[in-house]
């Protein structure tokens, strides 16, 4: 048995979209269950986005405290952003969000993994990154808005986030699965065998 994920979808019936907001919106689709049944199941369609663990020298990462509102707290997170543009190279836009948060370039950029953030209830697909080689970028800083006017910089220890993840004190989805997908890779077959920066994206298909 091939432990893999496969693309499948099941007839829909009818669909809706009963709220349309400035980035995602909600759907609803009438879907033929296996059994001939047809149920509602409601989804936020979500154009897709990035993150980016960025590797310093001295085996740090690039970490940004930034308010969530639906959450109510300040998490610490990776760079990350939206998929704006339809079809949107991602690497592309990973390497525009290192610039806009961090104001940073890095030379050497792999896939380090693919994740659906919440499968049951949402279509984001985010890639994330792994980039090395940091420098700082050249000319203006970005000038941020709203939460992003308020985020704290900071670079981490890799042991420090892993004990922070298993401790219960971080929790943002891309900053847990990229540091936990690091710490994987190099008991594996190393960050120089993860797949290149352009390795194709079935989720988000993009002109490389």
């Amino acid at each position: 048995m091939t432990i893999k994920d496969t693309p499948e979808e099941w007839e829909i019936r009818a669909t809706e979209t009963p709220f349309v907001g400035n980035k995602t919106s909600v759907r609803t689709d009438d879907v033929v269950m296996p059994d001939g049944t047809v149920v509602h199941r409601d989804y936020q369609v979500h154009p897709g986005s990035v993150a980016v663990l960025a590797l310093d020298d001295a085996d740090r990462v690039l970490v940004l405290r930034q308010y969530r509102h639906p959450v109510r707290q300040k998490l610490w997170e990776i760079p990350a952003g939206l998929l704006d543009v339809p079809g949107e190279n991602p690497l592309h836009a990973a390497q525009r969000e290192l610039y806009e948060e961090a104001h940073v370039k890095a030379e050497d950029w792999r896939v380090l993994t693919d994740v659906y953030t919440t499968p049951g209830g949402c279509d984001e697909a985010v890639r994330i990154f792994l980039a090395r080689g940091l420098s700082e970028a050249e000319g203006e800083r970005f000038e941020v808005e709203d939460e992003e006017a308020d985020m704290e910089l900071a670079r981490v220890p890799v042991d420090e986030l892993v004990r922070g993840v298993l401790a219960g004190e971080l929790h943002n989805n891309c900053l847990v699965v990229g540091v936990l997908s690091l710490v994987a890779a190099r008991a594996g077959d190393g960050v120089d065998a993860l797949r290149p920066a352009l390795a194709p994206w079935p989720a988000r298909p993009f002109e490389a």
